[in-house]
């Protein structure tokens, strides 16, 4: 489990990247169509905003979270999250700005105050301070790519990937149930290439030059390998595996899953076409 020191500072550098990317952008381009379907700049950015909230009511009110916020969900399982983020997404881009703003804040305050062993609350299981600012970060992250892609700007994986790669790596049971499939009695090991310049880890090993990011058994008879940035990219499907050429998958059980991977919560995700220059693998 990461320290949650550490995946706080993660999750604000990453979210001031972001933030980066859109402070400067005049007010039309937040109309800017993204890879979600239907979700411009605007919407992305209330989502995260939307999120934040949710998540802040959660760390400060926590019966006013379950007592709300979770029958808000349940009496619309599919759509809660794309109408708070429509919602938001009609929100003037400067105002729309500050609210991210502040409410990333105070969420970054109430988790980094939150009473050390104690979980909170969430739609699904509770979670502590540590899994709820990796999934924070998650989706920063995801949603950034989607804005990073519709604004044609390529950005420098770091270091901060690490805790994508591993709730990815964790999640796989996950993605089998979410498809109503039995999940593989045997685990599998995950081997990823982690971006140049990487601190290593107590679990990193040497690769080429770049550390690996381990996860599994060393002996295990399955096994995926490849760049972290593209096991990322898959597992939040802001890529379509036909365009990430370094992943391998050794057996047929890692092969299902990587059709699959999905580490967010809820319904199976659409993912993304591929792109022209992708085909079968």
């Amino acid at each position: 489990m990461s320290e949650p020191g550490a995946v706080l500072t993660d999750l604000r550098e990453e979210s001031e990247e972001l933030d980066a990317l859109v402070a400067g952008l005049p007010a039309e381009r937040w109309a800017t169509p993204t890879p979600a379907d239907g979700w411009t700049l605007a919407h992305q950015i209330a989502h995260l905003a939307w999120t934040d909230r949710k998540s802040l009511l959660a760390a400060t009110d926590p019966e006013r979270f379950t007592r709300e916020a979770v029958p808000e969900a349940l009496a619309a399982p599919f759509t809660f999250v794309d109408e708070g983020a429509q919602a938001g997404g009609r929100t003037p881009p400067g105002a729309l700005l500050r609210d991210w703003r502040a409410g990333r804040e105070a969420l970054w305050e109430a988790l980094a105050n939150w009473p050390a062993g104690e979980k909170l609350p969430w739609y699904g299981p509770p979670m502590s301070v540590a899994s709820m600012a990796t999934a924070r970060l998650m989706e920063t992250w995801a949603h950034g790519q989607d804005i990073a892609d519709a604004l044609g700007v390529t950005r420098i994986p770091t270091a901060r990937l690490r805790h994508i790669a591993r709730i990815g790596a964790r999640t796989r049971n996950f993605a089998y149930s979410v498809h109503h499939l039995t999940p593989p009695e045997q685990e599998f090991r995950v081997e990823l290439r982690a971006p140049w310049g990487s601190p290593r880890s107590s679990a990193a090993e040497s690769g080429g030059g770049r550390d690996l990011w381990t996860y599994g058994p060393e002996d295990a008879a399955q096994r995926v390998t490849g760049d972290a940035l593209e096991f990322c990219l898959l597992v939040t499907q802001r890529a379509h595996r036909a365009d990430l050429p370094t992943l391998r998958a050794e057996g047929a059980d890692a092969e299902r899953w990587l059709g699959i991977a999905q580490a967010f919560a809820g319904p199976p995700g659409k993912g993304r076409e591929p792109t022209a220059g992708g085909g079968p693998r």
